[in-house]
């Protein structure tokens, strides 16, 4: 396996330069397919990167393309330094970076940890004996006491997945169970053991070396877990519980990132880190996102894309006027100046921001622009998912068959005997699904949206015909266009990324509205995020200001028609 030296960025890293970088996520499955067998890969990203330029993104985090039998589509590694012939080859992945680099762009790999595939071969030799060298990587336990191995109950733990069932699952081999807390293919890696953290450790390094900028991390906030694997309070429906709080933000997580920190990113070029922690609170990201302790730059918290979950992600309730804008400010002014937030509303595990959030039926055009609109100009980093800069929708999922995310499909399997219906059932992952955000980027109106020649691996939105990048790129008024105006912003007022975040409260919590401030450099930012139009006071120091951006022709005085967003600036004394 050869080595080349990492291809040189066109122009050199500055201190903090993340703070004013755009983020745009591929999922490489879902994106551009260059081999025509119906699944995206590396040369097909290498054959777009000219979208990419012309919308102005300065980063590209690749979701997994590693060695992989894709029982959670690539999120199941079973060789962490090889690509998957399905993507490609490490040659492609060396001309990516490369690439991107020579544009003044930067590669962000994903780094799934937590867990690997049960056909990785540290987890095969582990479960191979007992006695196993490799035993100890993992967490096996003997069954529950008095109870045989294999029968109901004898799990070590009542934890569900978050797939769906126990998160343990007995191996014959043995006789023991290993704890899995997503499919029964992602067996969780055993981080008390200094010896898998120093081989992950080895393992990020030699991708540092390799060229890549930095790395999104999966999960993290699972890797340290109470030892002592205590029951949780059972759910009366299935008799699983809830073990999150047992399994997540352990009394070692804090550690185990300052480490990895000392020993990984230490004289190296500035990079980017930012951690997914689901379920974080405040005080545990500002912990995690202090500069002065050596962790993450920043991390993904899950507070706002649970406000729509009722009993579970599949039993969708509505959002309540003003949820969004309130959870938002909440991070904004939790993380202030020690911390740093990642701002997003979409990925590869999310419906579609505009299906979700906004109207896609009566204002999709507008409501797509306003939602990126109050995220984009908040305080922190944001990050666009593939599609979201034309404003793709939810996919259509008539029938079951049309799924495929291994998430919908086991809930969907274990509903029936909870005595769920299945048209409930369905309709919750028709709008929650993870399925929404991997159908295939819309490059055009051509069959399969220009995505491959061949089959898709899932079904392409029929709203392609209209909805699509070609179709956009040369109308001022497009999505895309004004993502592009966004992210330019971002980049000529330093307010954006460095100026301080003042929530403005304008007399209805449909309208979501606050200031920038960076010494004499002011923006007034104000979004109805609603299907009616507004009537909102708007303060007398911004009646009379300079309109810098809007996403439509501004309505007279303090009228906001529906989905309208302005930013206003701060005229030159």
């Amino acid at each position: 396996m050869s080595l080349t030296a990492p291809a040189a960025l066109a122009t050199p890293p500055t201190k903090d330069w993340w703070k004013s970088a755009v983020v745009y996520q591929v999922y490489p499955r879902s994106f551009a397919d260059a081999d025509g067998d119906g699944i995206g890969d590396l040369r097909g990203i290498i054959s777009r990167l000219d979208h990419l330029q012309r919308l102005g993104v300065d980063v590209i985090w690749l979701s997994p393309v590693y060695r992989s039998p894709h029982a959670d589509a690539g999120y199941d590694i079973s060789d962490y330094q090889a690509i998957d012939p399905l993507f490609g080859t490490l040659d492609d992945l060396d001309e990516l970076i490369g690439d991107l680099h020579a544009r003044g762009m930067r590669l962000v790999m994903d780094l799934v940890v937590n867990h690997t595939s049960d056909e990785h071969p540290w987890f095969l030799e582990s479960r191979a004996s007992l006695d196993n060298p490799k035993r100890d990587w993992y967490w096996w336990r003997e069954p529950r006491p008095g109870h045989d191995a294999g029968t109901v109950g004898a799990e070590p733990t009542n934890w569900e997945s978050f797939f769906s069932g126990p998160t343990w699952t007995l191996d014959p081999t043995t006789g023991q169970y290993y704890l899995h807390l997503f499919d029964r293919k992602q067996p969780d890696l055993n981080w008390e053991n200094p010896e898998v953290r120093q081989a992950v450790y080895s393992m990020m390094r030699w991708w540092l070396d390799r060229g890549v900028d930095g790395f999104r991390m999966d999960v993290i906030n699972l890797i340290s877990k109470d030892i002592t694997l205590p029951d949780a309070e059972p759910d009366p429906l299935t008799g699983l519980g809830d073990g999150f709080p047992h399994y997540s933000h352990g009394p070692r997580l804090h550690e185990y990132l300052q480490e990895m920190n000392r020993e990984v990113f230490t004289g190296r070029e500035a990079l980017l880190t930012v951690g997914e922690m689901p379920g974080v609170s405040t005080e545990e990201a500002l912990l995690a996102t202090d500069a002065a302790r050596g962790e993450l730059n920043m991390v993904f918290q899950f507070e706002h894309v649970g406000l729509d979950h009722g009993r579970n992600k599949f039993d969708p309730r509505p959002l309540n006027a003003g949820a969004l804008a309130d959870s938002l400010t909440k991070w904004q002014n939790a993380l202030a100046e020690r911390g740093w937030n990642s701002l997003y509303l979409s990925n590869h595990d999310q419906p579609r921001t505009v299906s979700r959030f906004g109207n896609d039926r009566d204002h999709w055009r507008e409501s797509a622009t306003a939602l990126a609109t109050m995220l984009h100009l908040q305080r922190g980093t944001p990050f666009i998912y593939q599609g979201e800069e034309i404003g793709m929708t939810n996919g259509f999922f008539p029938e079951l068959h049309t799924f495929r995310d291994v998430e919908s499909l086991n809930y969907f399997a274990r509903s029936g005997p909870l005595g769920l219906a299945a048209e409930h059932v369905l309709d919750g992952m028709r709008r929650n699904g993870r399925d929404n955000a991997r159908t295939p980027v819309q490059w055009d109106a051509s069959p399969h949206a220009g995505f491959t020649s061949g089959a898709p691996w899932i079904d392409v939105n029929p709203n392609h015909t209209w909805l699509n990048a070609r179709a956009q790129y040369e109308d001022p008024r497009s999505v895309f266009n004004y993502y592009r105006h966004l992210i330019a912003l971002r980049h000529e007022r330093e307010v954006v990324a460095h100026g301080d975040f003042a929530r403005l409260d304008l007399g209805d919590p449909a309208v979501f509205a606050f200031e920038r401030t960076l010494g004499n450099d002011r923006l007034f930012v104000a979004t109805n995020l609603s299907n009616e139009p507004r009537e909102v006071a708007l303060p007398d120091a911004w009646l009379r200001s300079t309109v810098l951006l809007t996403n439509m022709q501004p309505s007279p005085g303090a009228r906001f028609a529906p989905w309208e967003a302005r930013v206003l600036a701060a005229r030159a004394d």
